[in-house]
């Protein structure tokens, strides 16, 4: 059993490494493909591009792990999901006819 944590520990971090490189030549290959001919801004280098990916992650994403924010509350899915389970049919329609309403509200200001 401890032999399968062992290479599972191994192969998520070998994963995990592939990605990171992996993605940091896709953000440096788009950037010096796009942006520069664009924005006629320099092009950057692979260091770089990981420093805009975390830069980018800190600012709009945060590093989240599968569990949520780790403070003891539901998620807003869960919390959502057991709100919709506890309402009638009836409440459900009428919650579905208000998510429509405005939704073709919002599309019809743009």
């Amino acid at each position: 059993m401890k032999r399968f944590w062992v290479k599972k520990v191994i192969g998520t971090a070998i994963c995990a490494a592939l990605a990171i490189v992996a993605l940091g030549f896709v953000i440096m290959t788009l950037w010096n493909s796009i942006l520069v001919g664009v924005l006629s801004v320099k092009a950057i280098t692979y260091t770089q591009a990981l420093g805009i990916f975390v830069l980018s992650k800190i600012l709009f994403g945060g590093f989240k792990g599968r569990g949520g924010c780790g403070c003891g509350f539901k998620g807003r899915g869960e919390r959502m999901k057991e709100k919709w389970q506890s309402m009638t049919p009836e409440e459900r329609e009428k919650f579905k006819q208000d998510w429509r309403y405005r939704c073709s509200m919002w599309k019809n200001e743009q």
